[in-house]
């Protein structure tokens, strides 16, 4: 892989990035009522600090381990060079992951998942409050990719307050809560807040020491009113089965949601973070709202396309409108691929083309069959269409390569997809620009200048979001992150990139 350049200016340093805003508060970092481990033995006199406050020291010991490091995917599957990151500050990369907006083409979206889940040396500034893994997590979780970032979770072991307080939320969302209770349990380093502590008392069995914590915290004042109500329900559910349901949080928690779920009040999650879908792939919901939480997460690349194809498949649609429209073009699109039969296929792929991009599903519809859909002998719209299909699909140029041109759109396609553009004319803005990328005989200098100052990490980063900006129509962005992706050895990326942008409608 070529050498990767450093970026342009990063925003000037400012406070790290906090969480993900609807984490739930399951551990204590100082608590009046600390019920994991008895309280440590204070000093008989406190030091004087010259004023009337006193002094807040915290100390992380130098030697320890940082989570920076930690990934899923090595180098040799990757690409990437290990050293990405390289000098570029940790807070800088953790706000840059942080402003990166969700909704991008699936070429971009596939690389930051590469960045995400990625196994490379930590930047040069990291330390053991792990600010690079813990944006890294927070993008995950943003995303819907619980699973993923549970993994990255238990592969660091999870063993900072920061660190369990996503693994635990993640548990709770992947229905491993139990797992987490445990991990609690055994670990009295982590001291697990008031409803935690009553949650897993109860998920243990133990609902006698459960009535007595909440009636201890209470009495204490360690709860909200809205705490008292929802854990009361939860632990005397009975007693409330002629009551009013509870006024439905905003903003859960996955602890609320979890506590909502088992008084009998589940909230929708349509309006949640895209995080809560994965609680609706369970097989215990219904068949629609299955489908629906896995749409949202094939769009954002958190699960894998087989899983929505497998219920889109797994019985016949029960009406018709919305999702049962797309259910029934699929199924009626399988049932023309299995007969082989090419007139029946060039009926039913525009159809179901249709469906899939009104929701931006085309992509994986592309993953899924361009493969099939390549050597057969299509008529009329649907020739054209599988062709272009197959170019947003992995094996884009294999299809380029097998095509013979049929008017200049086609040329402009192949050329691109083929990473030669030499000699071609573009017919429209968004074609100029990429052919503007590719003509470049080197990144933007603004990007260039930087390259001794080794932030190679952020210069990907900065790429990922000028592109998704040039999708959008800022053109001159297009450009700079077409000829940067080249520049660094992202060839595939800078070809996925512009094909993706002239055939998806996505385009600002």
């Amino acid at each position: 892989m070529a050498l990767f350049l450093a970026c342009g200016e990063v925003a000037q340093a400012q406070a790290p990035m906090s969480a993900i805003d609807w984490l739930s508060d399951s551990i204590a970092e100082d608590s009046a009522i600390n019920l994991a481990a008895p309280a440590a033995e204070q000093p008989a006199e406190q030091p004087a600090t010259g004023g009337g406050a006193q002094a807040v020291i915290t100390v992380t010991p130098l030697d320890d381990p940082s989570s920076d490091a930690v990934g899923l995917l090595p180098v040799s599957v990757t690409g990437l060079p290990g050293s990405l990151w390289g000098a570029s500050s940790s807070a800088d990369l953790a706000r840059q992951f942080a402003q990166l907006d969700a909704d991008m083409i699936p070429a971009l979206q596939g690389l930051l998942f590469t960045l995400l889940l990625a196994e490379l040396e930590p930047p040069t500034d990291s330390d053991p409050t792990a600010a690079l893994f813990l944006a890294r997590i927070d993008t995950l979780l943003s995303l819907g990719a619980v699973e993923q970032a549970q993994a990255l979770l238990d592969r660091a072991g999870a063993d900072t307050a920061a660190e369990f307080r996503r693994w635990f939320d993640a548990s709770l969302l992947t229905g491993t809560e139990d797992q987490a209770c445990e991990r609690l349990r055994g670990n009295p380093d982590l001291s697990p807040t008031l409803p935690v502590r009553i949650f897993c008392l109860a998920r243990g069995g133990d609902w006698e020491a459960a009535l007595l914590t909440l009636e201890t915290g209470r009495a204490l004042g360690e709860m909200t009113g809205a705490e008292d109500a929802l854990l009361t329900r939860f632990l005397d559910a009975e007693s409330f089965e002629d009551a009013p349901p509870l006024p439905a949080p905003s903003r859960p928690t996955p602890l609320e949601f979890r506590l909502y779920e088992a008084i009998g009040e589940a909230l929708p999650t349509a309006n949640l973070p895209l995080a809560f879908a994965h609680t609706d792939l369970g097989p215990n919901n219904g068949w629609k709202a299955q489908i629906v939480a896995a749409e949202r997460l094939a769009r954002s690349g958190a699960i894998a396309d087989n899983l929505l194809l497998g219920l889109y498949t797994e019985r016949l649609p029960a009406a018709s409108g919305g999702v049962w429209d797309r259910v029934a073009a699929i199924q009626r699109f399988e049932r023309a691929l299995a007969s082989r039969e090419a007139d029946a296929i060039s009926a039913a792929l525009p159809e179901v083309w249709g469906e899939m991009s009104a929701i931006s599903l085309d992509a994986v519809f592309a993953r899924l069959y361009a493969g099939a859909l390549q050597g057969l002998d299509l008529t009329g719209t649907a020739s054209a269409l599988a062709f272009r299909i197959g170019l947003i699909s992995p094996d884009y140029e294999a299809v380029a390569k097998a095509r013979t041109p049929l008017d200049a759109e086609e040329t402009f396609l192949i050329g691109l997809a083929r990473g030669d553009l030499a000699g071609a004319t573009a017919a429209e803005p968004f074609a100029q620009a990429i052919l503007d990328g590719f003509n470049a005989t080197a990144a933007p200098e603004l990007l260039t200048k930087l390259v001794a100052s080794d932030r190679l990490g952020a210069a990907v980063l900065s790429a990922i979001a000028m592109a998704s900006d040039g999708a959008r129509g800022d053109l001159v962005k297009l450009t700079d992150a077409i000829a940067l992706f080249r520049a660094v050895g992202l060839e595939d990326v800078a070809r996925r990139t512009g094909l993706q942008i002239l055939i998806l409608d996505r385009r600002g």
